[in-house]
């Protein structure tokens, strides 16, 4: 009874753990954008010979419309060449059982051929997260340790601050991913996260941010960082204990507070605005030269009569299947195990992992387009009036959680669908994250969206008098009368977050 109870927990364990896999490599290939995803199936097919393509130009054709069957007399032949192909790939790599890795591949960018690497310099796609996420790979971290790195890097904001609480992120791994971890082990792996560059990465606040980045000059006082040790304690100071004088700019105060003279003052207030408040938008500047090479995953049309549908990207993405060379020879190993030999039962070993690891994959793809599909119809529906329009101001706020229950899909899976994936409809191409936005309700019970007000307030404060600069009560009023009741203090809040200064900084 007990060696039959070790056996079902064994069982049970290696079940739950296949499972696990199978999620995580689903979770991967979701948040590809199409340019990644092609280069990931390159590198799964490299590595595996188990995993083949099809010559038909149908296969993860994501059109709703049936796909065409039939084939040219080339397709067939390519078709046929490749199948032969890949049998004596087949016969190579059971001459190397044992020496290749068992678990399934492990995305590392794509090949690393020369050729590859020449055209990365003329072409670097990686977006922020993607730049991040290489830095991770080099880091000394487990399995789960990287998966929950990579769901931290999902959750930063475009600027690269992180703003959700480490409480929700940790109440997300334990219900969506069953991955138990406290908010302080959480941040333990933040602070890695923190190290990476450009410094200020991960913060959770500005303050944190740019003293992130004094501290990292504090540890390299050579090459780039020109500051003296001096200068570096004093902007930390000014940071750590004078942040709210120091973002009001009150200069006067900090400078006697610290007892420096004009010119020391001068330089510290020099060295402090080098300080970059925005981290992860640097890294987009750093591969602006790349956004004429987006890819859209999505392509929406809008009819004139106001029908819109949708598709899915498939660019050159081609048909995966198993390979059939490694079909028959697994089911022929399968037909008579009384009668292998220890090295057939190798290669039967072999055969299977190899043809285990392709299903998954195509299974992960299939998963992906079901979840891609999905989500941008949802999009579509709860924003149908601004395709229907193309005009800003008719998108509704619209956040993740809605998304969530239009789809039935968990929030980690949405936020990871719209990271890093653009749409083109007949308006333009648009980030996914263009349509979703914050809403706020007035005492009426009315929504308006969070951008529709700030677009409003943004064309208040373009047409003001620059000579009497509004303050944010008469900002407020303006905004009523408009139709917007939002308090000074919610009126302050959407002009910080729109980089723009108070009334007396506007003043000309």
């Amino acid at each position: 009874m007990a060696q039959s109870q070790i056996q079902e927990q064994k069982q049970e364990q290696k079940l739950q753990q296949s499972i696990s896999q199978q999620q995580l490599l689903q979770a991967q290939l979701v948040e590809l954008p199409l340019q990644q995803l092609a280069e990931r199936i390159d590198t799964e097919m490299h590595d595996n010979p188990a995993l083949e393509t099809l010559g038909d130009e149908d296969g993860l054709d994501w059109h709703s419309g049936d796909a065409a069957d039939e084939t040219s007399q080339d397709e067939d032949y390519d078709a046929q060449r490749e199948r032969e192909e890949r049998s004596d790939a087949l016969d190579a790599a059971l001459e190397n059982i044992g020496r290749d890795d068992e678990d399934l591949p492990i995305y590392q960018g794509g090949r690393s051929t020369a050729d590859d690497n020449e055209e990365m310099v003329y072409g670097d796609t990686l977006s922020f997260y993607d730049q991040l996420l290489e830095q991770v790979g080099e880091l000394d971290l487990d399995d789960q340790q990287r998966y929950v790195m990579e769901y931290l890097i999902r959750s930063l904001d475009d600027d690269g601050l992180l703003r959700v609480s480490l409480d929700a992120i940790a109440d997300e791994l334990a219900i969506y991913h069953a991955i138990d971890l406290t908010a302080d082990q959480l941040e333990t792996l933040l602070h890695r996260l923190q190290q990476l560059d450009p410094p200020g990465i991960g913060a959770r606040s500005l303050q944190e941010c740019l003293l992130l980045q004094i501290d990292r000059m504090a540890r390299e006082q050579s090459g780039k960082a020109q500051a003296s040790p001096t200068l570096v304690k004093l902007m930390r100071e000014v940071i750590a204990n004078h942040f709210d004088e120091f973002t009001k700019k009150h200069w006067d105060r900090i400078q006697q507070s610290l007892g420096l003279n004009s010119v020391q003052a001068e330089t510290l207030m020099g060295e402090l605005r080098r300080l970059n408040p925005k981290p992860g938008a640097s890294m987009g500047e750093a591969v602006g030269r790349s956004l004429q090479q987006i890819t859209p995953d999505f392509i929406v049309d809008t009819q004139d009569d106001g029908t819109v549908t949708m598709t899915l990207n498939s660019g050159d993405l081609p048909h995966l299947q198993v390979s059939q060379s490694f079909a028959d020879l697994l089911k022929s190993y399968q037909s008579n195990k009384e009668g292998l030999s220890r090295q057939m039962k190798e290669a039967l070993l072999y055969t299977k992992q190899k043809v285990d690891a392709a299903q998954s994959f195509i299974d992960a793809i299939q998963s992906r387009r079901r979840t891609l599909t999905l989500t941008m119809k949802a999009i579509i529906h709860l924003q149908h009036r601004f395709f229907e329009e193309g005009d800003e101001s008719l998108l509704r706020p619209m956040i993740l959680k809605d998304v969530a229950e239009q789809t039935g899909l968990d929030l980690s899976t949405i936020s990871r669908v719209s990271n890093a994936k653009y749409v083109q409809t007949r308006w333009g191409t648009f980030p996914l994250k263009f349509f979703f936005s914050d809403g706020f309700v007035t005492e009426s019970g009315e929504e308006l969206s969070t951008r529709e007000i700030k677009a409003a307030l943004r064309e208040i404060i373009d047409t003001e008098d620059k000579r009497k600069p509004m303050s944010d009560d008469a900002l407020s009023d303006a905004l009523k009368q408009k139709g917007y009741p939002v308090a000074r203090r919610t009126v302050a809040k959407y002009r910080e977050q729109m980089g723009l200064p108070v009334a007396r900084l506007r003043r000309n």
